[in-house]
Parts: C-alpha cells; sequence; structure tokens
C-alpha cells in the first residue's frame, strides 16, 4: 500500500508536451563552391618576432627552412601569405592551430 506523500507526488508529474519546431538553417553558412579550394591567410602583426612566424610555419606545415622564410618575409613585405589551402573543414583546422599560436590568420574561397 502507497503512503498518501507517494500518492501525492504521483499526482504532480509533470507532462511532456511538444511544441511544433521550425528549424531554419544559417543565412549564408552554406553559400560556398564546394569545387573551390579555401585558402589559410596569415597577416602581418606587430607582435611576433619573424623568427616565431618562421618557427610556427615549419612546426604546423612541415615547411622547409626557406619556404617558410619566404613566407614570412612575404607576410612582412606585403601584409599577408597565403599558407594553406584545401577543404574547408581542413582550412578551418589550419587556421584555428595558427590561432592557437598566436598569429592572425583568416581563411576565405580561392
Amino acid at each position: 500500500m502507497r503512503s498518501a506523500a507517494t500518492r501525492r507526488h504521483n499526482d504532480r508529474v509533470s507532462q511532456t508536451i511538444e511544441a511544433p519546431v521550425e528549424v531554419r538553417l544559417p543565412e549564408g553558412d552554406e553559400d560556398y563552391d564546394h569545387d573551390r579550394p579555401w585558402v589559410v591567410i596569415v597577416w602581418n602583426d606587430p607582435i611576433n618576432l619573424m623568427s616565431y612566424v618562421t618557427f610556427v610555419l615549419r612546426k604546423l606545415f612541415g615547411f622547409s627552412r626557406e619556404e617558410a622564410t619566404r613566407l614570412m618575409l612575404q607576410v612582412h613585405n606585403e601584409g599577408k601569405a597565403v599558407v594553406s589551402s584545401g577543404e574547408k573543414e581542413k582550412a578551418e583546422f589550419d587556421m584555428a592551430r595558427l590561432h592557437a599560436h598566436g598569429l592572425w590568420a583568416t581563411l576565405r574561397q580561392d
């Protein structure tokens, strides 16, 4: 036999009512050409030393010392350089790794 407290508790059991839900995809999020590659751009900044930028490019992308130095000088002299390209997910990953190392990087579809 159940106690009065148990009966009162069971009388108060909530009921779940499902409401209609409208789901919208984010606008512009998928507005890109899947066949064109994405590029990751490193931008010049007044904080990081040129030797550090070269080190990060070698570490993250496996560039030779010469290639990393060439890209670093392009960033320094021209303000930016493309350091990676590929599918969107790869470009986002590469950009996040650059951010984690303190470099300013963006991506865009080429």
